[in-house]
């Protein structure tokens, strides 16, 4: 943006329809609550299938996006808001899509020279019949995040997850399947600049309790963050590099999230995903790494709304 940030009107988008949807409002009353006092005008959105009447009526001069999972962060916001011609944060229809389809992304990835996890897509009935690779594997939507429908299947289990193909599951009908991979959790904050993408550190996060799923992300004391991670220097570059080479490849702007596994017994680094709308809540990543580079909650969320723009 051009104009003063003390000039703007920011709409801020939260909630949506999304299983994310509690995140998500989280998410959006920390941005907005930092940028009290910082802009002329800040409107809290909790963004329906109305939302173009909405931001119409309300004719913001930038929408900050804090809405994540399915419509909010997987285009389809995004192409309502270059309809209406409105700057806003992250990243743009086509990568916000790509990044959200975890099959296609992991294609692009691998195609840029990024290590991503086997398997594939299977129909998810099929994957709650049998094992449709050996255990220990890891089952989940193609098309959420922040863990949501994520299962866990360990080696030596009798069956798959019955869960995956009951009649009010809402998670499309064909699932993800990967190897399951051992070691640490890790996870790099991308800040994309104009002179290109800056990964700002690594953190290693350990659940408390079970593996690295929807509670342990978002509960308080969940799980134990660890910045900078304590890797092996070659492991760490690694995976800054790679994070960046993903947000290149994936056509990302602003900010994102990489996740990693890293099997320290067999030194493999895997990147897992990319999240292009990570969460903004008390215990997100995004923040807590821009604060050990110095950059603060309220400076961070002050550079996405200058970062805006349109089309993206």
């Amino acid at each position: 943006m051009t104009r003063p940030l003390a000039d703007l009107h920011v709409a801020v988008l939260m909630g949506g329809l999304s299983a994310e949807r509690e995140v998500s409002l989280s998410s959006g009353k920390g941005c907005a609550d930092a940028l009290e006092g910082q802009v002329a005008k800040v409107s809290r959105v909790d963004a329906g299938r109305d939302l173009a009447a909405v931001l119409t009526d309300l004719k913001p001069d930038v929408v900050l996006n804090c809405l994540h999972g399915a419509w909010g962060e997987d285009g389809c916001v995004q192409g309502i808001l270059e309809t209406l011609q409105i700057p806003y944060s992250h990243s743009g229809v086509l990568a916000s899509a790509l990044t959200m389809d975890k099959d296609k992304s992991k294609s692009v990835l691998r195609a840029a020279g990024v290590e991503v996890p086997g398997g594939g897509l299977y129909d998810r009935r099929e994957v709650a019949r049998r094992h449709v690779i050996a255990p220990p594997y890891v089952i989940k939507p193609n098309a959420e995040g922040s863990s949501v429908g994520v299962f866990l299947v360990p080696e030596g289990a009798n069956g798959p997850q019955a869960e995956v193909g009951a009649p009010d599951w809402a998670y499309g009908e064909q699932v993800m399947v990967e190897p399951y991979i051992r070691g640490k959790e890790l996870a790099v904050a991308v800040i994309g600049e104009p002179s290109g993408p800056r990964a700002l550190t690594v953190t290693d996060i350990t659940p408390v309790k079970g593996f690295y799923d929807y509670e342990a992300k978002y509960a308080p004391g969940g799980s134990v963050h660890k910045l900078p991670a304590d890797l092996p220097s070659a492991v760490f570059e690694a995976a800054l590099r790679q994070s960046e080479i993903a947000h290149t490849a994936l056509g990302c702007r602003g900010v994102s999230r990489a996740d990693f596994r890293y099997d320290d017994l067999n030194d493999v680094l895997v990147l897992l995903e990319v999240n292009t709308q990570p969460g903004m809540t008390p215990t997100s990543l995004v923040p807590e790494q821009a604060a050990h580079v110095g950059m603060g909650y309220k400076d961070l969320v002050r550079w996405m709304v200058e970062d805006a723009s349109c089309p993206r």
